[in-house]
């Protein structure tokens, strides 16, 4: 058995008939993030408890318990969903040493189900980032070409998965941030339906956009995974009663009359060839297994990004206004230069935030100042609800949005991070669905031609994840990138 390119089933199963323990998988994946994590830098902390969590699972095998579908697999998690004793930063030095006295939900339902937390992974600091460059403990980097970026805010989740030093990971998603480094870092990313998965436990960045998501190696373990995390949660009261189907049972490849919209806005201008190509290479394969091909248009589209940059930024604003170095995180030594409580925060709060982070702060805090609120914030609510109007008139020509990811493959590290236009622009074809609150996926499915992956992103409508996962299921099948590895693995 080759553990490290094994599924989740594969691994589970193995472990529970015994042809192999939890602790020698826990520690296979545990050597090889010794071995390759140098080079990525994908995870911040280590879980020391790791092959206890595993010697556990290998006690209630031989008691005879009966287990969850992820026992025994390894999982990493985004540092931006709180654990029980283990470090917790969101990739920010405000947090540096924060330890969590409880789990996030996403946490405890992984633990239930049988998942071995082996870390925590990198991301851009307080998910606020494109490219996973604003990281306080550095950027991470790309498995494919350690001289590019992974992706952001989840790059560590990304980088991690590619290079398999975990079995699954877990991102997080406000405005892109699974979907955007899945796709350059060539894994699967899924984006819920708003309210399936609890945010309790989750530091909040924008509460109304943010959602937790598996990222994985395939789709059969990315459903399997949603199964897992999803499920109604007292402690969240955004949180969705509906019932969890069984997502990986169901998965089929046969998209045989499914209806296809292909968003016209995104094959107009401004895309890489590389992209344009896979993107028409991805619509083929869909016409040639029976599927229906429809024109869609979402005119209000261009207008995403600001709409999601005014409300991402208000919401941070508020949320990050509770790091002020008096209740919990870093306070600044303040040598006597503090004159007053004004002073105190901002001297903290100044140390303490990395540049992207304080923009974003700022301009959230604008927006929602006195005589600019109805402005900015309400108007750009406004315009989102009519976003999600748009979309509620394209499903009724089809059942799934096809898109590319991003308009590049990944860019090399250092390119964009001095360019916050440029690099807020990467996120034009994700912001939309977090803005909608809709099931979004990337699918890897080409290369560039210097051999770096691009995903396809098919969106569907609100708690229709069972249709998106088919759809992304049968074009994993057509992809090439299967039979492809990273550099780094």
């Amino acid at each position: 058995m080759n553990i490290t390119f094994s599924s989740f089933r594969e691994i589970s199963e193995a472990i529970k008939t015994k042809k192999v323990s939890a602790v020698e998988v826990t520690k296979h994946f545990l050597d090889r993030i010794q071995l390759l994590d140098t080079k990525l830098n994908s995870f911040i902390t280590l879980n020391e408890n790791a092959i206890q969590q595993a010697q556990n699972i290998d006690d209630q095998i031989k008691a005879g318990d009966v287990l969850g579908p992820l026992a025994g697999i390894p999982f990493g998690i985004k540092d931006m969903l709180c654990t029980k004793n283990l470090r917790t930063t969101a990739g920010s030095k405000i947090l540096e040493n924060f330890i969590p006295p409880y789990d996030s939900t996403v946490v405890k339902k992984l633990k239930n189900s049988g998942a071995v937390i082996l870390g925590k992974l990198n991301q851009d600091e307080f998910a606020m980032g494109s490219s996973n460059e604003t990281s306080f403990f550095g950027p991470v980097k790309n498995p494919w070409n350690p001289e590019y970026v992974p992706g952001g805010s989840s790059g560590g989740s990304a980088a991690a998965q590619a290079a398999r030093l975990v079995a699954g990971t877990i991102g997080t998603d406000t405005g892109g941030s699974i979907r955007q480094p899945a796709s350059f870092c060539g894994v699967v990313g899924v984006k819920p339906t708003y309210g399936r998965v609890s945010r309790y436990g989750i530091i909040a960045y924008a509460s109304s956009l943010d959602q937790a998501g598996p990222m994985t190696s395939n789709v059969e373990d990315a459903a399997l995974a949603l199964e897992m995390i999803c499920g109604h949660d007292p402690m969240d009261g955004t949180s969705s009663q509906k019932v969890i189907p069984r997502w990986s049972a169901d998965l089929k490849a046969d998209v045989k009359g499914l209806r296809i919209g292909i968003l016209e806005e995104a094959l107009k201008s401004g895309l890489d060839s590389d992209v344009e190509k896979t993107v028409q290479n991805s619509i083929e394969a869909f016409k040639k297994m029976g599927a229906e091909i429809i024109p869609i248009s979402l005119s209000l589209i261009e207008y995403s990004i600001p709409v999601y940059y005014l409300i991402a930024a208000s919401e941070a604003s508020s949320n990050l206004a509770r790091y002020d170095g008096v209740r919990f995180g870093f306070r600044a030594e303040m040598q006597e230069t503090a004159t007053s409580l004004d002073d105190f925060y901002s001297i903290t709060r100044g140390q303490g935030f990395g540049s992207e982070s304080k923009r974003r702060i700022m301009i959230g805090t604008f927006c929602l100042s006195s005589g600019y609120h109805e402005e900015y914030y309400v108007k750009a609510c406004k315009v989102r609800r009519l976003i999600k109007n748009q979309y509620d008139e394209a499903y009724k020509k089809c059942d799934i949005i096809l898109s590319p990811v991003a308009a590049t493959p990944a860019f090399k590290l250092g390119d964009r991070i001095s360019n916050p236009l440029a690099m807020y622009l990467n996120d034009l074809y994700t912001t939309s669905a977090n803005l909608a609150g809709l099931p979004s996926i990337s699918i890897p499915f080409g290369l560039s031609k210097n051999r770096l992956p691009i995903g396809i992103q098919l969106t569907a409508q609100a708690f229709e994840e069972q249709k998106l996962l088919n759809a992304g299921f049968a074009l994993e099948k057509a992809s090439i990138i299967g039979k492809e590895k990273p550099y780094v693995i």
